[in-house]
């Protein structure tokens, strides 16, 4: 891909909606412009995981605004993720569409493990080059991610379903603050943490950071008030802690440092703080300035400079699932050679990449069992944690592979679109007449493809010199007769 002078951001948090723009210069990032807005999509979130209208209602308000300021910059220079909020409303697809064209760009949510790599991503990259262990932790609306690192490297990644606003609408959603409600959370969080304490007590880390708003603005608060001497300290919460309970209402805390947007918020990130400083033996943690927007700017800056993340996930699930790179090798190249015949113009870059990722991973399923492996391979990529990826991109590869084989009825309503069906059809060609695995010479052969008729022709003589293949191709067309499309092989 070209570098693009301009790149933008957005994080759609579970709190606040965030957008970052950088320029690019001498291959550094040069952040130019920021806006936030506190959408608190996390507190529209019902019992019944609906997001209510109202929470809709200011998110799309919000994206109009960053797709004002976004206006003609090119999709491959814009990355916009969802977070926790996003990931467990049921009617987040259906968001999502609105909300899409309120920004004017796709939007990626992604898995909770991937927003924790690109929050250290976003941290390290602003901090000097150590060998120092840093445990970043970040609270968000409805999510809190722990990370262990050095350098730029991540070494433990972490998400845990707790956040501010969540824990604010379920522990103090009168606005009181009581000793009651203030243990019941932090008692909620101590349990969460229970789970990740054998990795990140304090033992494991030389430095503790804090990445979010909720770290920042409890910073602020505790240097502000004389309550730490630097930083979050244990003696500092202690002291905060005390003054929460005095108050007994958000709406009467009177502290310096606390802006009011953060208000309603702040018990929620305060118990939540607390009992990472208990469980993790925490005793002083500093504000880091990047975060998960950094992160995301960082990542799409090294998909322009051959450092892709998922590139490397890719090499590393093939090594780990004992991909047979020959033959992978040999798939991509004839069902991207397929593709192109079939889709033009349409098989453009993005496109291109996605088709290679499925031919490489199309058979770690093997790993697990032969027999049905192609459902193997479906499951692991629409489950597994991927680094690089988004939900939506590993939801098209577990498609993808679970297509190259077998019937097409159970993908029909997968299958609707001409372009995905191009895909399955070079993809489910490649490995037919790649299956005897080895390097043999393969027909010439030209493919079209009218939306509703593949056409294939292959060299002369070759099917009748090959009548196994032929009888496979056969069967492939009855496949797609099925689904109400025609495939035509003949001979030129």
């Amino acid at each position: 891909m070209q570098q693009q002078p301009l790149l933008a951001a957005i994080d759609l948090g579970s709190n606040s909606f965030r957008l970052q723009v950088a320029r690019v210069v001498d291959d550094q990032l040069y952040m130019l412009d920021g806006l936030r807005e506190a959408v608190r999509l996390a507190a529209g979130l019902g019992e019944d995981k609906l997001l209510d209208q109202a929470a809709q209602q200011r998110g799309l308000s919000c994206l109009q605004k960053f797709g004002e300021r976004l206006r003609g910059l090119p999709p491959e220079a814009v990355r916009a993720v969802g977070t926790n909020s996003l990931r467990v409303a049921k009617n987040a697809p259906e968001f999502l569409k609105k909300a899409e064209a309120a920004l004017g760009f796709p939007i990626e949510v992604i898995a909770g493990r991937e927003e924790a790599r690109l929050i250290y991503l976003g941290v390290a990259q602003g901090l000097p080059r150590t060998n120092e262990r840093r445990m970043v932790m970040d609270i968000g609306g409805g999510s809190t991610e722990f990370i262990i690192g050095q350098g730029l490297q991540p070494a433990h990644l972490e998400s845990l379903y707790m956040g501010c606003v969540s824990f604010s609408a379920r522990y103090f959603a009168d606005g009181k603050i009581i000793k009651s409600n203030l243990k019941q959370a932090e008692y909620a969080a101590r349990i969460e943490l229970q789970t990740i304490v054998a990795d990140y007590a304090s033992g494991h880390w030389d430095v503790a950071m804090g990445s979010s708003g909720s770290a920042r603005v409890i910073c602020d608060i505790l240097e502000q008030n004389g309550y730490s001497d630097g930083g979050i300290t244990r003696e500092g919460l202690e002291k905060l802690r005390a003054q929460l309970l005095k108050a007994g209402d958000v709406n009467k805390l009177d502290l310096l440092g606390l802006k009011p947007d953060r208000i309603p918020v702040l018990p929620g990130g305060f118990a939540i703080m607390y009992a990472a400083f208990c469980e993790l033996g925490i005793e002083r943690m500093q504000p880091a300035l990047g975060a998960l927007r950094e992160g995301v700017l960082y990542d799409l800056h090294g998909r322009f400079t051959h450092n892709d993340m998922r590139e490397a996930t890719v090499q590393q699930f093939m090594r780990r699932y004992h991909v047979a790179p020959k033959q992978s090798k040999r798939v991509a190249e004839l069902s991207a050679m397929l593709a192109q015949q079939f889709l033009g113009e349409q098989f453009d870059e993005p496109t291109q990449r996605y088709l290679k990722w499925a031919a490489d991973l199309h058979e770690i399923g093997i790993s697990v069992a032969h027999s049905g492996y192609h459902k193997h391979s479906a499951y692991i990529l629409a489950n597994a944690d991927m680094p690089g990826f988004s939900k939506k991109e590993q939801t098209l590869l577990s498609m993808l592979t679970l297509a190259h084989r077998g019937r097409l009825e159970k993908l029909r309503v997968q299958l609707r679109e001409p372009k995905d069906q191009a895909l399955v059809m070079s993809l489910r060609l490649a490995t037919l007449f790649c299956r005897n695995r080895s390097g043999v010479q393969l027909p010439k052969m030209q493919g079209r493809f009218s939306g509703t008729k593949f056409h294939l022709s292959l060299e002369s003589g070759w099917l009748t010199q090959n009548p196994l293949t032929d009888t496979a191709l056969q069967e492939e067309a009855a496949q797609w007769k099925e689904l109400g499309i025609s495939v035509q092989v003949g001979e030129a």
